[in-house]
């Protein structure tokens, strides 16, 4: 029968090597001479015969053997052999595997710290999993939204190049080019900020500034979008409020998502955003009449690189959101949604009016 344990050839030391047991050994050897000084004074120990005599110290072997076997036999079964499974489970892990999963070798009313570091290890497999799937379906992703604009530049600049259609037919082909090149730029603009958020390479530099008035700017700069698409655009923003934030990096908030609720609202809808603020917090709303969303698509969306729309039938790249979010955490705010399949999506940050550097301070 085919031995199932096999010993990973980088291990070089048992758990009780040869030593444990000399130490054993002695142990049990001093205890016992003392014990026989003892009963010495009662007992005339020197009428032991020979043999007995011999027989004492094979006897502490025996007891050191059975000592050091038995301890190493409950160590083995407690701990050495589950380590091996989770041993063996990160390697799997370490070659891709995202299916492993290690159980808990205890009932829940008897959990100890090698189950909990078996459950904190599933849970890490698990979410290393749901990034290697979000990676794959950034990439995919990507590969998509880099992949169109460089056909529509390739295509009209091989019209161009060729001298082909009216000087009419050719602005619409470097208007074409352009609006490409801009989609490109985006894409890669989010990308790098998102990586330089997240390694906390851009931090924030609060300042005051009239947060009201941004708002009022952002939203002009969709004014032509809403008109193309006759969406009904309303906005009830206070005159003035001065909040301590960076303001560089609110602006890219409200750009995004005034950004997606015109692009997920269909033509003839309607968008909407609030502004209102205390003495302590600022609240901004941006709603919609879009799409909406289903239960699985609000669990994921501040995902890095997650699109609810696969089909690609609206521009986006998945990192929009995740870059809003992690605004939110840089600025002490907070950022939540609701949504409704088919009736629209409502989303709300919650901003400090003064900024957590001045709160420290």
């Amino acid at each position: 029968m085919k031995n199932r344990y096999t010993k990973d050839q980088r291990v070089k030391a048992e758990i009780f090597p040869f030593h444990i047991f000399m130490v054993t050994f002695v142990t049990v050897g001093v205890f016992t001479t003392i014990q026989m000084r003892i009963i010495g004074e009662y007992i005339d120990y020197t009428k032991i015969a020979p043999i007995h005599a011999i027989a004492l110290p094979a006897l502490w072997l025996l007891a050191a053997a059975i000592f050091t076997l038995l301890t190493r036999y409950q160590i083995r079964s407690r701990y050495q052999k589950p380590i091996e499974n989770l041993a063996k489970a990160a390697r799997k892990v370490a070659s891709g595997d995202f299916s492993v999963y290690v159980a808990s070798r205890h009932t829940p009313d008897k959990v100890d710290y090698l189950d909990v570091l078996f459950m904190d290890f599933n849970k890490m497999v698990e979410e290393l999993g749901c990034i290697e799937t979000l990676k794959t379906d950034f990439f995919s992703n990507v590969s998509h939204e880099i992949k169109t604009p460089i056909a529509v530049i390739q295509n009209n600049a091989e019209l161009l190049q060729n001298g082909a259609g009216t000087e009419a037919q050719r602005h619409e082909y470097t208007t074409a080019i352009l609006q490409a090149t801009h989609r490109l730029s985006g894409l890669i603009t989010n990308m790098l900020k998102l990586n330089k958020l997240e390694k906390q390479v851009i931090k924030p530099v609060p300042e005051p500034f009239d947060v009201s008035a941004q708002i009022c700017e952002c939203a002009l700069q969709f004014e032509d979008l809403w008109e193309k698409k006759n969406i009904s655009f309303d906005a009830d923003i206070e005159e003035r409020v001065i909040i301590n934030a960076d303001a560089g990096l609110l602006e890219l908030v409200w750009t995004n998502l005034l950004s997606n609720a015109l692009k997920f609202t269909p033509d003839g809808g309607s968008v909407r955003i609030t502004q209102t603020s205390d003495r302590d917090w600022i609240t901004v709303s941006v709603s919609d009449t879009g799409c909406g969303m289903d239960e699985n698509t609000l669990k994921r969306i501040f995902d890095k690189f997650y699109q609810g729309d696969t089909s690609h039938a609206t521009e986006g790249n998945g990192l929009g959101l995740a870059l809003v979010q992690r605004i939110m955490q840089l600025s002490d705010g907070t950022i939540a949604v609701k949504s409704d399949p088919g009736k629209g999506s409502v989303f709300t940050v919650t901003l400090p009016v003064a900024g957590k550097q001045e709160e420290r301070a």
